[in-house]
């Protein structure tokens, strides 16, 4: 029973380790109080490959426009990534590096609505700043070596992987 126990606890961690987080930008899209006020929030998130970023929005009035970084620092939506007008945007982070997003509204990028997204490499891990809790139970069993890393593939490996291995371990 306490083997079943220990590596239903280690699924269950490895699980919330590996879950991808949406996150809420700000109150709404809009001409922010601060021209800076969008960065800043960012700046204190961190985001890693998989996570999504949620912008809510009049569809009606403005978009969002993904751009590159010369265009986001000159505000130019002309050369647009990838534009999105639903008003309840949700985009999702595929791949490590920066992503730049500019209001669709006449002047508002120029006012601050812009945002700047760093999302972290697979081999960083924000999520898990606390360690585990040590098993009050001593095992003689080894735990197997951990997966290379392999860019994007890791977080949709890391679920299955993590089951495989508790089951491994569960069954030596």
């Amino acid at each position: 029973m306490a083997a079943f126990l220990k590596t239903l606890v280690l699924c269950l961690a490895l699980v919330h380790l590996s879950e991808a987080r949406e996150f809420h930008v700000g109150n709404s899209w809009q001409i922010p109080s601060s021209p800076d006020a969008f960065d800043k929030w960012a700046q204190k998130n961190r985001f890693e490959i998989g996570d999504s970023i949620v912008l809510k929005y009049d569809g009606k009035k403005d978009s969002v426009v993904e751009v590159n970084e010369a265009d986001y620092r000159s505000c130019i939506k002309a050369n647009p990534i990838k534009t999105y007008n639903d008003g309840n945007t949700k985009i999702t982070l595929e791949k490590s590096g920066l992503f730049f997003f500019i209001s669709g509204a006449e002047g508002h990028c120029e006012k601050g609505q812009k945002l700047e997204v760093r999302v972290l490499s697979a081999n960083h891990h924000p999520h898990s700043t606390v360690a585990p809790a040590p098993s009050p139970v001593a095992h003689h069993h080894h735990a197997p070596a951990p997966a290379p890393h392999n860019g994007g593939a890791t977080l949709q490996f890391g679920v299955l992987g993590g089951v495989a291995a508790a089951l491994v371990i569960a069954l030596v």
